[in-house]
């Protein structure tokens, strides 16, 4: 036993994420991630039964330009992960990070009684548990 603190993940996750809707162009969702110095976006729901997406720039990297596709003939909803892993904002550190590590996940959403509160990130969560800091900064939303 690590005898490390409880640590909830809303103490270490950024603010809520950055959202864009589905039809939005990868050029369009580009712009935002430039403007907002963020590496990841969440792709709105459409209506309460649907799930959030994500597109990160791994997966403009992959299914745009090693495809070779135009950017703004691309709609984000094509290349996005969906459904996520999400965690709850009050989920200990440790157990967000070793769900993280089972999927092999560098970032997932965080909920509060289902409504969307932040997003969190492997190195984040990381940092916070293994260094014991309760004022460990997130990267500027998802850097990693």
């Amino acid at each position: 036993m690590s005898g490390k603190p409880y640590r909830a993940v809303r103490q270490v996750m950024s603010g809520t994420p950055y959202l864009i809707e589905g039809m939005a162009t990868v050029a369009e969702a580009v712009r935002l991630m430039k403007d907002k110095g963020v590496s990841s976006l969440v792709i709105r729901k459409r209506h309460d039964g649907d799930e959030y997406g994500m597109v990160v720039i791994q997966d403009i990297a992959d299914k745009v330009i090693a495809q070779d596709r135009a950017p703004d003939r691309v709609n984000v909803y094509e290349i996005m992960s969906k459904p996520l892993i999400a965690v709850q904002a009050d989920m200990d550190v440790k157990y967000a990070i070793r769900l993280l590590g089972r999927f092999r996940l560098s970032r997932a959403i965080v909920l509060d009684h289902g409504a969307l509160v932040g997003i969190t990130t492997l190195r984040d969560l990381v940092l916070a548990h293994l260094t014991g800091d309760e004022t460990v900064t997130p990267a500027p939303a998802e850097t990693t």
